[in-house]
């Protein structure tokens, strides 16, 4: 990999933070009772990995336009998996420390996704 240069989604930081939280969601739900298994354990692994599964999609298409659809349906995956993240703490399936840990990385990558959208629309703006 090249110091600054993309030639991957797998390069991007946006979409290796979101792998990241994809794991720390995984680590974080293993210990949810089996009968969560098709409930809230799989929504959040779902919409964690949702996240970045759209980064890498949007970035195949080499469209902006669609690569800048994609991102935005990323952010919506991670404004779900906040929702998701509320619930099992509210339900006390999560630890509040635990979930304000994962809440605090699901804002950062949305502020990340935030900041790339708005370069990839203005690059393709400026085309």
């Amino acid at each position: 990999m090249n110091e600054g240069r993309i030639n991957s989604y797998r390069d991007l930081k946006v979409w290796q933070f979101a792998i990241d939280i994809s794991v720390a969601c995984y680590e974080a739900t293993r210990p949810f009772p089996k009968e969560e298994l098709y409930g809230l354990t799989s929504q959040i692994r779902r919409s964690a990995t949702s996240v970045a599964a759209n980064i890498a999609e949007g970035y195949g298409r080499e469209n902006r336009g669609s690569f800048a659809q994609f991102l935005k349906i990323a952010q919506g995956s991670l404004k779900e998996l906040e929702t998701h993240l509320i619930v099992s703490e509210r339900v006390g399936l999560l630890q509040p420390q635990l979930a304000a840990e994962l809440l605090a990385k699901c804002e950062e990558n949305g502020k990340m996704l935030g900041a790339f959208i708005r370069k990839v629309q203005q690059k393709k703006r400026d085309e």
